[in-house]
């Protein structure tokens, strides 16, 4: 009778070493004219839906509190474009620019060390909504701010692509 041989041996390092490949092999790789459009859809929905959420919390209020409140919003939006996601846009076109290779990873279309800083965002948002500390119409102030500064800033990734695709040679 033949004796069957002991299962094969596996170092963490040959695991790693397989997974790179497989890692590197299904990469949602994309050009970064893809990278750029990602970001600015992202960026253009996320800032709709937080205008959209301003939007319901203003409906129950008289019209001259909405106002008011719309104002203050939109100043905020304007400070938080001018003086904030606009700069952070073009970095951001300017980092995904510079990246090696003609394929990119799907979710480098924002810096790796954002990502801690959206999840952080999407609790805040989450905790600002459901705690009742905070009146959702004085609420709706921040969110205009955020999602006006974060829609407009979203219309620079769109004009590279918009730049890139006029580029290209037909």
């Amino acid at each position: 009778m033949e004796r069957i041989s002991a299962l094969p041996t596996f170092t963490i390092t040959d695991v790693m070493n397989n997974s790179q490949g497989f890692f590197h092999t299904y990469k949602p790789g994309v050009q970064k004219v893809w990278l750029q459009l990602l970001a600015g859809v992202v960026w253009f929905a996320v800032g709709l839906m937080l205008i959209n959420f301003a939007a319901g919390w203003l409906k129950p209020v008289i019209l001259s509190t909405k106002i008011l409140y719309t104002f203050a919003g939109l100043l905020l939006a304007y400070g938080v474009y001018f003086f904030g996601f606009s700069k952070l846009a073009k970095k951001n076109i300017v980092r995904i620019n510079g990246l090696k290779g003609k394929r990119i990873c799907l979710f480098a279309f924002q810096g790796w060390a954002s990502y801690p800083l959206v999840v952080f965002m999407i609790f805040l948002g989450i905790f600002l909504r459901t705690h009742p500390l905070f009146p959702k119409p004085l609420l709706a102030i921040l969110y205009l701010g955020i999602g006006g500064g974060l829609l407009s800033a979203s219309l620079h990734y769109f004009a590279t692509v918009w730049r890139s695709i006029r580029s290209e040679p037909a």
